[in-house]
């Protein structure tokens, strides 16, 4: 008698089992996987007691003729491959031929499927990896698969589950990534009587997030577009200032199948650093096609991950199509405003600290700023100095507002009138009448009675607290922190001076003394102090005479923003000597941005907001706070219960 024998089928299901059938979701994986490759274009999903009593899949694919159906339960029984060498090209979601017969071994297992011009279908019930009954019976055309008392069989594996509501949840998860994977697929999925998921199945991504994420996140979508020979990469990602609390609100898809990977959840958090804050991350549904001889998805059971011929490549493609992505192109704040998330009304006694904008007296115009040119502190001397003539009065540019608002109206009644199918280019219009474009700092009044044809202008309105600028254009209404926006401004100006930041000279230099630990620190990096625009000399065992400061920083700030930038050297450990500049570059923009509490007349408003216009990441700033949120008009009649009533 020998020690070694063949297993019996049942028992090597079971096994197989294991590596496919984790918990309910995998069955739900597996089921509906297998109503794509049928060519399914409409998947009804219902589970009881989150899938562990009741799971059903139908879909109206090809279905199967009773000769199919019986092979269709045997192990490694597949209509997808026929040799080894389908290997390197496989298109289907499944391949192996293991779901059916593992799945019908621990628990108990129904199928009904019928072919078109099928007269009878073919009912296949399963117990536990028994026998297969295998009848014909009227049903519908498709497949509909029910599984039930998962693990009925198999109590070791059960008692491993999690809650219901928690394996429900992870089937939730499961469909919505397999729907935003085929958006041309109509999604049902209806939980213990409830229907949680519903999709519209015409083809349009935008669609399916939006039925199935809301409007708020389908608002704040960025469009991902790129194409590399045979690399295509498309999807969406939401700006900065919509955030997420893990990764489950990220999908990957490539060549239509759902996988993790780590190189492009990296290069994701790369172009998207100093963006947003550390506990945050951006919903993303990026979808990559490539050749498919160029990856390998049979390197997991479950195929979950995926094996790249190149994956430096697809780091590389994915790190600069979501920074294309982030870039706003038009320079158009309205654009890139974070919306306000589920407003809510709140009423309070004490009176808000209002401050309209300012008309000062008149002052000499600004000299011509030459583009290409580095003007130091912009915005800042525009804050600090005496209060200058604004280039637009209040009153105007409520007058300007207004006309933009009816050339708004008598475009848009001109577009309805545009046959069906036709598309107007915005983007072709000319691009001197945008007031976005306009330098602020050089306008000439005299023009502000020019007519203004662009409606996308965000027009300051005054300060709330002496902290938050209002403005609105014809969209709604729109809060701005002073301060975050300026700390973008100067954080991408210094940022773009990669040869090291202009400097002022001191007339008095400053003495500086530090402790042991920061004397080595500014030793040991002077270089990179130098290319943040401060000069050190030392001048003794633990003393140094500052002779330079950056040109946007204000001599009294100084010294605080060196201390602050060797605390932050102190506590860093193994990082890059770009992430260390990046860091200072932070320190240094927050500490020389305006502050809250600092009045700014309407001039310096527009300042403010034009500049912000006019950098390559207005979203948040530096450190991930949102510099602009938004009320659009329908917010506001939200909030004031106007909904309904008209305006």
């Amino acid at each position: 008698m020998t020690k070694i024998h063949v297993l019996d089928d049942n028992t090597i299901n079971k096994i197989a089992a294991g590596e496919v059938v984790e918990r309910p979701a995998s069955v739900i994986k597996e089921l509906i996987e297998n109503a794509m490759d049928a060519g399914a274009t409409r998947i009804e999903v219902e589970i009881m007691a989150g899938g562990t009593s009741f799971m059903r899949v139908t879909d109206n694919g090809k279905g199967m003729s009773k000769d199919d159906a019986s092979v269709a339960i045997l192990r490694h029984a597949t209509s997808k491959i026929q040799e080894v060498s389908d290997l390197n090209s496989i298109s289907t979601m499944g391949f192996r031929g293991e779901a059916l017969p593992t799945i019908a071994s621990v628990s108990r297992f129904t199928m009904l499927t019928r072919e078109p011009g099928c007269d009878l279908g073919t009912k296949v019930e399963i117990s536990g990896g028994k026998a297969p009954d295998i009848i014909e019976m009227g049903c519908n055309v498709g497949t509909s698969i029910k599984v039930e008392d998962l693990f009925f069989n198999t109590p070791a594996r059960k008692k491993f589950l999690k809650t219901n509501h928690t394996e429900g949840g992870k089937i939730n998860d499961f469909i919505i990534k397999l729907a935003l994977s085929r958006p041309d697929i109509a999604f049902q999925f209806i939980n213990n009587n409830k229907t949680s998921v519903v999709t519209p199945g015409n083809g349009n991504l935008f669609d399916t997030v939006q039925a199935i994420y809301g409007g708020q996140v389908a608002d704040s979508l960025l469009t991902l577009n790129l194409e590399d020979e045979d690399l295509k990469i498309s999807g969406f990602i939401t700006k900065p200032s919509m955030l997420k609390s893990s990764r489950t609100w990220q999908t990957f898809i490539v060549n239509g199948r759902i996988i993790q990977n780590r190189a492009i959840a990296k290069a994701i958090d790369n172009a998207y650093r100093s963006l947003i804050p550390k506990s945050g991350f951006p919903f993303t549904v990026l979808k990559i096609e490539v050749p498919q001889r160029t990856i390998d998805v049979n390197v997991h059971p479950q195929k979950s991950e995926m094996k790249f011929e190149d994956e430096s490549r697809i780091f590389k493609a994915v790190y600069k199509a979501v920074l294309d992505a982030i870039r706003p192109s038009s320079g158009n704040l309205t654009e890139v405003a974070a919306v306000v998330e589920k407003p809510k009304v709140e009423y309070s006694m004490e009176p808000m600290q209002f401050v309209p904008a300012s008309s000062p007296a008149p002052a000499a115009p600004a000299a011509p700023v030459h583009s290409g040119s580095y003007q130091p502190k912009t915005i800042y001397e525009a804050v600090s100095r005496p209060a200058v003539k604004p280039a637009v009065s209040f009153a105007e540019a409520q007058a300007k507002l207004q006309q933009e608002r009816q050339v708004h109206y008598q475009q848009t009644e001109r577009h309805d009138e545009v046959a069906d199918g036709q598309n107007i280019d915005k983007s072709n219009s000319d691009m001197s009448n945008d007031p976005s474009k306009i330098d602020m700092s050089t306008a000439d009044p005299s023009t502000a009675e020019q007519p203004v044809e662009n409606t996308g202008r965000m027009i300051p309105i005054g300060q709330v607290d002496l902290t938050y600028i209002i403005a609105q254009d014809l969209k709604g209404l729109y809060i701005i922190d002073q301060h975050a926006a300026h700390e973008r401004i100067l954080f991408d100006k210094l940022s773009a001076m990669a040869d090291g930041i202009p400097s002022q000279q001191l007339l008095v230099h400053q003495l500086l003394t530090f402790d042991r630990k920061e004397a080595a620190l500014v030793e040991n990096n002077k270089e990179l102090f130098a290319k943040l625009g401060f000069h050190l000399e030392a001048a003794g065992d633990f003393d140094y005479r500052l002779m330079e400061v950056p040109a946007d920083v204000p001599v009294g700030e100084a010294e605080d923003i060196i201390r602050e930038i060797l605390t932050d050297l102190g506590n860093m450990h193994e990082t890059t000597a770009k992430e260390i500049r990046q860091a200072c570059l932070a320190t240094t923009a927050c500490r020389a941005a305006i502050k809250a509490g600092e009045e700014l007349n309407m001039r310096q408003m527009e300042i403010l907001l034009d500049e912000l216009s006019t950098t390559a990441f207005p979203y948040t700033c530096p450190h991930g706070r949102p510099t602009i949120l938004k009320f659009s008009s329908e917010d506001l009649a939200k909030m004031f219960k106007r909904t309904g009533f008209g305006f």
